[in-house]
């Protein structure tokens, strides 16, 4: 899957995620091209969840290289456990 398909599916499904929005990504000054997405686990509430991790390539302004993870199932996007 890659950024666009996933971006295309978590609008389909309905939910709003800033990390598409245009005015968000000009804010931290990052693109769609700086995105890959990878399959990944992460741990919700001590239970696995499986996960697209939308990864950057590069980091943004301050630095920012975090990931943001959405089910695979239902494309919502999920916060998981530190």
């Amino acid at each position: 899957m890659t950024a666009s398909e996933l971006k295309q599916k978590v609008n389909e499904a309905g939910h709003d995620s800033h990390f598409f929005d245009r005015d968000t990504m000009r804010f931290f000054g990052d693109s769609m091209t700086n995105y890959r997405v990878r399959r990944n686990t992460v741990t919700k509430h001590g239970q696995p969840v499986e996960v697209w991790e939308l990864w950057r390539r590069r980091p943004v302004k301050g630095g920012r290289q975090d990931s943001a993870y959405f089910d695979q199932a239902t494309f919502k996007q999920v916060h998981p456990d530190n």
